[in-house]
């Protein structure tokens, strides 16, 4: 079986309901489409919709040859039961009951409890990269003392293939690089085409210390998704004025090239040998056609030279 294309892959935040209820048909297609589309690497977590994304994807990977595809989850956020639900959804962005709670753990056995449950869920026997997921939101140097010890010993049981810490910090992302126990980097919002502060620390110290990144989040949480504007989003916020200036320069540029912004968003990062793979969501099958195309869009050497000319 020849190796699948990993440029793209599906972000799983969509299939665990976040901001918008899917039921489970639609998040069937999604996946449908992902796989009718050439897709084959996909990305979730516990923490998307208390363990939905990674039920929804495991029952649509069952029986699929497992040399086909590649799975990404994380670790640091395990999810309890709660002892008496009262029908109260969750309270972190997903359209979900709150029937689970997620206490953070970024210890071996909470590693290690975290992903035998993740494995359960998905129907596998190992996943392919295994991400801390946010470790500065809880400690970030005893998660990393703590949690890239514990995958590294689960690595060596073949439970994962690749290890490495998924974050929108910058600063976090660049201690977990210095640590040499990373693998794999998933940066979320940190390398676009708007916010590119991954180029001065990140992406060089990943280059020299074979540290492969995975781009997440490149549109910037709708902002660099269509037209932007002072309604757009952020990182899911309120865009800031200087911030909105600089998209608005590069939508230009786009505009005179005649390329979607969005396809020079999403083809950005690729243009670095660190990069291996992007990955953005979904919450319909027209989405995921569209990001497919957006990928295989012609975009002019002369755009690319605009862009980091500005």
């Amino acid at each position: 079986m020849p190796d699948p294309d990993l440029r793209l892959g599906l972000g799983g935040a969509g299939l665990g309901n976040h901001r918008v209820a899917l039921d489970d048909a639609t998040a069937r297609a999604v996946l449908d489409e992902a796989w009718l589309r050439g897709i084959r690497l996909f990305d979730t977590a516990p923490h998307y919709g208390l363990g939905l994304s990674e039920r929804r994807l495991g029952e649509f990977l069952a029986g699929r040859p497992r040399a086909g595809f590649e799975v990404s989850t994380k670790v640091g956020r395990r999810l309890v039961p709660v002892a008496d639900p009262d029908g109260a959804l969750d309270d972190e962005g997903f359209v979900v009951p709150a029937d689970v709670r997620r206490v953070w753990d970024f210890s071996a056995a909470g590693i290690r409890q975290t992903l035998e449950a993740s494995l359960e869920r998905l129907g596998l026997d190992h996943v392919d990269t295994v991400y801390l997921h946010d470790p500065e939101r809880w400690n970030l140097q005893e998660a990393l003392d703590q949690g890239l010890p514990a995958l590294r010993g689960l690595q060596a049981e073949g439970l994962v293939r690749r290890v490495g810490v998924g974050s929108m910090d910058l600063d976090a992302l660049v201690a977990a690089a210095g640590t040499g126990l990373v693998d794999e980097l998933m940066v979320a919002g940190r390398y676009t085409l708007v916010d590119r502060r991954a180029e001065e620390r990140l992406l060089p110290l990943c280059a020299e210390a074979g540290v492969a990144i995975v781009a997440a989040a490149v549109f910037n949480g709708g902002l660099l998704a269509g037209s932007p504007s002072p309604a757009s989003t952020y990182d899911y916020a309120q865009v800031p004025a200087d911030v909105l200036a600089r998209a608005q320069r590069l939508d230009d540029i786009c505009r005179r090239a005649g390329v979607p912004l969005p396809a020079a968003a999403l083809q950005f990062p690729l243009r670095r040998p660190v990069v291996r793979s992007v990955v953005v969501g979904a919450v319909d099958p027209a989405q995921v056609s569209a990001n497919v195309r957006l990928l295989a869009a012609e975009v002019p050497d002369e755009l690319w030279d605009e862009v980091a000319a500005g």
